[in-house]
């Protein structure tokens, strides 16, 4: 993906990252004790889906974007599961969420060309 492609493309993977966060929430919400209940992740999550889903009509997505989405949505995931057991430690490790959230935002990042030098046209 190049610059425009990136900057066009931003919506959609933000919105993919909120996704991904509020629907390890809702889960959590749902499933583990430690979580209080709150009917706010579920509003969040239903949100976040409708307004991907409308981007996803709206226009369509250039090469390569799916799977760097699909990466931010897992971050998301991955982050919010990794934030609720380094709070409740009696649930586990988060060694395994950290890694694999550290793991794909290196590779979102290489994907986008964050991590790529500047040439010396753009300096």
């Amino acid at each position: 993906m190049n610059k425009e492609q990136t900057k066009a493309e931003r919506k959609t993977l933000v919105l993919s990252l909120l996704a991904g966060l509020c629907g390890s929430a809702t889960l959590s919400v749902f499933t583990s004790s430690a979580v209080a209940f709150s009917i706010f992740p579920v509003i969040a999550f239903a949100l976040a889906l409708y307004c991907l889903y409308q981007e996803y009509l709206s226009k369509p997505m250039a090469e390569g974007t799916p799977a760097i989405a699909f990466a931010c949505f897992l971050v998301g995931a991955f982050g919010y599961s990794g934030f609720v057991r380094a709070q409740v430690p009696d649930m586990g490790s988060n060694y395994f969420q950290l890694i694999v959230s550290l793991c794909l935002i290196i590779w979102v990042a290489y994907k986008l060309g964050i991590m790529s030098p500047k040439s010396q046209s753009e300096a």
